[in-house]
């Protein structure tokens, strides 16, 4: 333990204080909505670099054995949790550093649909598309133009998409998705989503001369970080909106307190907020916070983008900024993504959790996973919250209905998938897009739980835990807990 502690305070440490010193010396604000490029440029590689390191350290603290001796296992487990805490906000701010010269348009302008999602009526990379607006950026500053309900792109058409993307999505229903605007978070890759805005929007008349170079998709928990980073919004009523309030008010009640016509401007209105705020005044303070927390986002898909540009493309992906079905044999994922088969509000009150064990530690690690869909709506609410909540549907008010699909991690398998309680073969393989996956449906009636269980196979290439790429909720917290393996992980 001390000597990979003296690793980190002789190795990674000094290296991450010259980055920082050198940020510190450097003129970061360019006017009052921009920012300079060069020494964020300047800081991506030695930043990466003092990352490496430091997330080598960390690793090796972890595969240390668990200690004997109480007063020392304390020690160490105390130290596993901080250090980790560590690496993932180390390891977020080092992603965005390597995404942000393109994000802000250094050597040419970048034109981006910034499309506003709301996991309140989910969609497999996050919710139903409620408004888009559009972020220009060239050479550190940045425009955002207003903010457009999801009305004014209605009358465009639907969104290019797969045979299987219509099999699975519109002709098995129960709920038949249309592929227009709403539902371009229908698709589990944010590649599917930006092929599918691009399509329609070079069908508007404010689209076909400004291309696009991408997409950028946000929801209101990645909203409510940047207030809380840049400070509160007041609506037009006087509404204030903070660091602790907008996600629950732009997922729920707004649509207690608001004519349904109204709703999506006012995401929009918050949006266009936010994101104006997201790099105008910008401090070195102000940049750790946001690069930590766009990192941060993204990996719970409360924030994700897309290039068209190949090479961009490249390193945003590297960097962990585009959602996509498991990819890396050696940080390895079971993608399962949630779409609301109930046209309603209802994701609000589903919580979701997670226990994921490690249960076996040759040729190749396998894992028991427990997945539990919770409708935590009581039935007094089911009766008297507004039917654009609840579902309008009488047979079907407050019932989560629930889409899911399970996806292997990359180089692995699953087995055994069943629901506790339900039908043994609930879940039923299919391919989609040339990816094997399983596919169930399910409904759960306010008050009650669904739980799915399976074991996972990783690859032997695995280095890192498995973990669950999920459809973001309404919080940061991913519903996820770790048990006591049953064999010696150590």
């Amino acid at each position: 333990m001390t000597t990979t502690i003296d690793g980190i305070v002789q190795d990674s440490i000094p290296q991450f204080v010259d980055v920082l010193k050198t940020l510190s010396d450097a003129q970061i604000a360019n006017g009052d909505d921009g920012v300079n490029l060069q020494p964020i440029i300047d800081a991506v590689e030695p930043l990466k670099q003092a990352n490496a390191s430091f997330q080598r350290q960390v690793r090796d603290y972890d595969a240390l054995p668990t200690p004997g001796i109480g007063m020392i296992r304390s020690a160490y487990s105390k130290g596993e949790t901080q250090l980790n805490d560590l690496a993932d906000r180390v390891n977020a701010l080092s992603n965005t550093f390597q995404i942000l010269p393109t994000l802000l348009g250094d050597g040419q302008q970048r034109t981006y649909a910034v499309m506003a999602m709301t996991p309140s009526e989910m969609r497999s990379s996050g919710g139903l598309i409620g408004s888009v607006g559009e972020l220009t950026a060239s050479n550190g500053a940045v425009h955002i133009g207003d903010f457009r309900p999801n009305g004014d792109y209605l009358p465009y058409g639907i969104g290019d998409h797969s045979e299987d993307m219509k099999r699975v999505f519109t002709d098995e229903g129960p709920l038949h998705m249309s592929f227009d605007i709403r539902d371009l978070a229908v698709f589990p890759n944010t590649a599917d989503s930006a092929v599918a805005m691009r399509s329609i929007w070079n069908r508007a008349p404010w689209g076909h001369d400004a291309p696009l170079d991408g997409v950028i998709m946000v929801d209101p928990v990645f909203l409510q970080q940047l207030i809380a980073i840049n400070g509160n919004v007041t609506l037009p009523d006087g509404t204030v909106l903070t660091g602790d309030n907008t996600a629950e008010f732009l997922m729920n009640t707004v649509y207690q307190k608001y004519p349904e016509s109204e709703t999506d401007a006012l995401f929009g209105v918050v949006a266009s907020q936010a994101m104006k705020s997201m790099f105008s005044h910008m401090s070195m303070g102000k940049l750790y916070k946001t690069g930590e927390m766009l990192g941060t986002m993204a990996k719970g898909r409360h924030f994700t983008m897309y290039a068209f540009d190949e090479r961009v493309e490249q390193g945003i992906q590297a960097a962990g900024f585009t959602g996509q079905i498991p990819s890396s044999e050696t940080n390895p994922s079971v993608g399962i993504y949630l779409t609301e088969q109930n046209p309603s509000k209802m994701g609000w009150y589903i919580k979701r959790k997670a226990k994921i064990q490690r249960v076996n530690c040759d040729d190749g690690d396998l894992y028991h996973v427990e997945f539990m869909v919770h409708n935590t709506m009581t039935e007094e609410e089911a009766k008297s919250l507004p039917w654009y909540i609840t579902g309008n549907n009488s047979n079907n008010t407050g019932k989560a209905m629930e889409k899911i699909l399970f996806y292997a991690p990359q180089g692995g398998s699953i087995s055994n998938l069943m629901q506790l309680g339900g039908k043994v073969d609930a879940a039923k393989e299919t391919t989609i897009d040339g990816v094997k996956a399983y596919e169930t449906y399910v409904q759960v009636n306010p008050g009650q739980i669904a739980t799915f269980t399976f074991d996972v196979r990783v690859s032997p290439k695995a280095t890192a835990p498995l973990t669950i790429d999920q459809t973001p909720m309404g919080w940061v917290d991913d519903g996820i807990t770790y048990l006591d393996p049953k064999c010696d992980t150590k």
